[in-house]
């Protein structure tokens, strides 16, 4: 019988010990602790920084300080200037109760917590000691500072400072109204009214508590977003990389192998170099395979519909692209300046890649519109820029209205631009990317013809040449009329 007492208390007598916890916590531990008011957020005040003459604007974010330091004042003024009837009332005892009640409301925007215990103070004191009643002036004061103490301290903290604060308010003020002898009848009013208004603050509380997890899980998730894009463009460049050194590799261990045969009877301290080559080029595409395998082993389909054994795409596979587009309904105009020179394989895949991407962008964001891809060969590496116009409006009594843009503009991912610049950066490039005066959208990128070895990884993906299509996903958000914003 008694153990089964003891399992019906212990659920009760465990929720006390919390609650006492989380009181002890949020009220007795360094209540005086030193805990400032923020100031408000620049996002929520830019509009008036920027309308206020002279300089006002910067302080905007200080307002909640000034409006809590104003009250602070006014309570002061009050508690000075009204004429209170107490009895064993002096000047010090004046004094030292407007003291209380006017730093108790200023220094909620320093130290919350002691604010509350001063203001609790302050309405200890206005309570007389004969009589106890809730409708002397001294004790109207002390319980609307309270009152206001504690609502800013409930907006500063957490929305169950608000039940600990009331069950501590309420339990002083019962215990000094049984103690003296005093009528406790406007007590149950008041008690209601400030729970109603710190039900209101906490309330208030929860919902910005819950409004800033909100935004900052969206900043992280942009954040987090933004980097796994990179990461998968990185993860791209890998398989590229191991899929050029790997044919490089395998040439360099072929050739080894059959350089002895081509010369007529070869001296031994040759065909042992040649030997020796061939097994170094074999352990080491042995190696990259090991390493670099594992990235095209995360997503052994992915090209499967893009003939994988089929070759990297260079500058003379653009004819191709350029009727895929076309058939795709995008006219694109070529023009070649400059003395054609050879490149290395990695400047023309990844200039191959920047105009696939153009165009491919092109068609979703301005649809109807032409475009033009200029290619220079200059001393010192290759210009690229690739300009297209604005989508096509579309004429009037089609059902849109004049100007109607027809058919809208795809949206996208908008990481367009992100994967390009990663692939200006591997080769020590640079571009820009910028909408046109008319509408249109442009990307100009320069690509030294020095860069050879990372740069040969670049790419997201490797299309057969003369495939008859964009081979490679289209990344949205480059080369388009609303490229730039999207990415």
């Amino acid at each position: 019988m008694t153990q089964t007492h003891q399992n019906d208390v212990r659920p009760e007598a465990r929720l006390a010990r919390h609650g006492f916890a989380n009181l002890r916590g949020d009220l007795l531990s360094d209540p005086f602790g030193y805990d400032p008011l923020p100031p408000l957020r620049a996002g929520w005040v830019a509009h008036w920084e920027k309308r206020l003459p002279g300089g006002l604007g910067r302080y905007v974010r200080w307002l909640p300080h000034g409006a809590v330091m104003a009250a602070a004042v006014l309570f002061f003024l009050v508690c000075t200037t009204k004429t209170v009837e107490f009895r064993a009332s002096g000047a010090l005892f004046d004094l030292v109760f407007t003291v209380l009640v006017s730093m108790s409301v200023g220094m909620v925007v320093f130290r919350p917590v002691g604010a509350y215990w001063m203001s609790l103070c302050a309405v200890v004191l206005s309570l007389p000691t004969s009589l106890y009643s809730f409708t002397e002036p001294r004790t109207e004061i002390a319980m609307a500072g309270h009152l206001f103490v504690m609502v800013l301290v409930v907006l500063r903290t957490r929305p169950r400072v608000a039940a600990e604060m009331w069950l501590v308010t309420v339990a002083v003020s019962t215990l000094l109204a049984a103690l003296t002898g005093g009528v406790m009848t406007a007590l149950p009013s008041i008690a209601t009214f400030a729970a109603v208004a710190l039900v209101t603050a906490a309330a208030i509380r929860a919902w910005r508590q819950e409004r800033q997890h909100v935004v900052e899980t969206e900043t992280v998730t942009a954040r987090e977003r933004s980097r796994r894009t990179l990461l998968e463009e990185r993860n791209t460049i890998a398989r590229e990389l191991h899929d050029v050194l790997a044919h490089h590799m395998s040439v360099i261990a072929i050739q080894a192998e059959a350089a002895p045969y081509r010369v007529a009877e070869a001296p031994p301290e040759l065909a042992t170099s040649f030997a020796t080559i061939r097994e170094n080029a074999v352990a080491a595409l042995t190696e990259l395979r090991r390493i670099l395998g594992v990235v095209r082993a995360e997503d052994p389909d992915a090209y499967a519909d893009d003939a994988p054994q089929a070759p990297q795409p260079t500058l003379a596979d653009l004819d191709a692209l350029y009727e895929s587009v076309r058939s795709a309904g995008l006219e694109v105009d070529s023009v070649v300046t400059g003395a054609v020179a050879p490149l290395s394989q990695g400047v023309e895949l990844s200039a191959y890649r920047i105009v696939q991407e153009a165009l491919s962008n092109a068609l979703r964001h301005s649809p109807g519109a032409a475009a033009r891809v200029e290619l220079s060969y200059v001393l010192g590496g290759l210009g690229v820029r690739v300009v297209n116009g604005a989508p096509e409006q579309r004429p009037s009594g089609l059902g849109g209205g004049a100007g109607a843009a027809a058919p809208p503009p795809r949206g996208g991912g908008g990481h367009g631009l992100l994967g390009m610049r990663e692939r200006v950066q591997v080769l020590g490039g640079e571009m820009t990317a910028s909408g046109t005066p008319e509408g249109g959208f442009e990307v100009a990128v320069f690509l030294p013809a020095g860069a050879t070895a990372p740069a040969e990884a670049a790419g997201p993906a490797r299309p057969a040449a003369g495939s008859g299509r964009l081979a490679g996903p289209a990344r949205p958000g480059v080369g388009g009329g609303a490229g730039e914003g999207a990415a």
